[in-house]
């Protein structure tokens, strides 16, 4: 049996723990921070590469990265120098998330379909663009900025007030010293995963996140409000983005820089050709729970496959047909200033296969669980239609409270 170190502290990282414990070939699972519903925490951070390779080294784990951060500081460089079994992109290939420009210049190379951009590294010229584009548009940081970095803008007022949060405020930091203007793509939107050993891929079941902070998709885009699993999209579509990711990883591979990991792709379905909006070098948070909910293989054999380069001769992965449903329990004032420390009542609700609480931004404190961040709680309803698994949701999500909770109340309906 094998130890397993999950870094991250989210409901993506809980999820893919609580699929990897149902594992016979898996000992001990840690969490590197975790968080209150976790069960073995480290107090390692997740930029603490070197903290947690030593972690690994005197526990002998599978180290499986859950964040964007850790990927971006080359944690995988540098376990794999170590002769460490890490599950996760390298450095260099985990630029198609790192950064927008990198990852569109690279689609733009390859004929991927995506929509057409320009790329600003300062105010003056990009306020100069806006002034006479067609609108909408799309504004993007360039660096990571936790799910937080994109901007629908309707006018030159949205724009020039995005600009000047980006390139005058710096409230993104490094992340906004450089920015993509995209043309606004109308359409359905889904998220479309894979697993990768860096030549061969097996999809993930699909899935559709939320996020925008607001019901009917108004307000700031967040980390995501909820998500659901299968999308609504036909066999064609799904051999069209089948056969995308396909060409994604050999292109990787060819410019060497093998992706191995879960790739994450953005769609929007436009005039019947998925576009690529972005992509992530991990799991999608809150796709990844209701994504594990419906997994009925053994998660750890397709990981390790991945990682030793084995992955063509595994068989397709099993899946519940089911719909799974999550619905993202916040702190009231997210994603900007919301209160911590709050205690949680009724998350020790007793739950079947059909129901599931993943926490995210909670603690707990002389065991009273606690918030601690601006999305709490994912909370995951089974069930035979995606309306019924809303519902299942929904249901459970009423029965726990704490003082500033918020959540959107659409999640699954539309």
């Amino acid at each position: 049996m094998n130890n397993i170190l999950i870094v991250g502290s989210g409901g993506r990282e809980h999820a893919l723990g609580w699929k990897l414990s149902q594992s016979n070939k898996v000992n001990k699972i840690y969490f590197a921070p975790g968080n209150g519903g976790t069960s073995i925490n480290i107090d390692i951070q997740v930029d603490d590469v070197d903290q947690l390779l030593e972690f690994a080294i005197n526990n002998n784990c599978f180290t499986i990265v859950g964040p964007e951060v850790p990927l971006k500081l080359g944690i995988v460089d540098k376990f794999l120098a170590n002769n460490l079994k890490i599950f996760g992109p390298t450095q260099i290939a985990a630029k198609l998330e790192t950064s927008k420009s990198w990852a569109k210049n690279f689609m733009q190379k390859y004929n991927i379909p995506t929509a057409k951009f320009e790329i600003f590294d300062n105010y003056e010229s990009a306020i100069k663009h806006v002034r006479v584009v067609s609108y909408p548009i799309v504004i993007k940081a360039d660096g990571l900025a936790s799910g937080k970095g994109v901007f629908i803008c309707n006018n030159f007022q949205d724009s020039s007030f995005v600009l000047d949060k980006m390139f005058l405020k710096h409230n993104f930091g490094n992340a906004g010293n450089k920015i993509l203007i995209e043309e606004y793509l109308h359409g359905r939107e889904l998220s479309y995963i894979i697993l990768s050993d860096g030549e061969t891929i097996i999809p993930m079941e699909t899935s559709k996140d939320y996020k925008r902070i607001f019901d009917r998709d108004k307000g700031d885009n967040t980390g995501g409000m909820g998500s659901y699993s299968p999308a609504d999209i036909d066999i064609g579509i799904q051999k069209q983005l089948q056969q995308m990711m396909k060409n994604v990883i050999h292109y990787m591979k060819n410019m060497g820089m093998p992706f191995v990991g879960f790739l994450y792709a953005g769609i929007i379905i436009h005039n019947n050709i998925p576009y690529v909006l972005e992509f992530n070098a991990r799991m999608g948070d809150p796709e990844c729970q209701s994504i594990m909910m419906r997994l009925q293989s053994d998660l750890y054999d397709y990981l390790l496959a991945c990682v030793n380069g084995k992955l063509a001769n595994m068989p397709k992965l099993n899946w519940n047909p089911k719909h799974a449903v999550c619905v993202v329990l916040a702190s009231d004032g997210y994603p900007n200033n919301y209160s911590k420390h709050e205690i949680i009542y009724g998350c020790n609700s007793i739950l079947d296969c059909n129901n599931m609480i993943f926490h995210a931004g909670t603690r707990k404190i002389n065991n009273v669980l606690t918030t601690n961040g601006g999305r709490v709680l994912g909370v995951v309803g089974l069930d035979n239609d995606r309306k019924l698994a809303a519902t299942r949701a929904y249901n459970t999500s009423r029965k726990i409270k704490w003082k500033s909770k918020y959540n959107r109340t659409d999640i699954g309906y539309n």
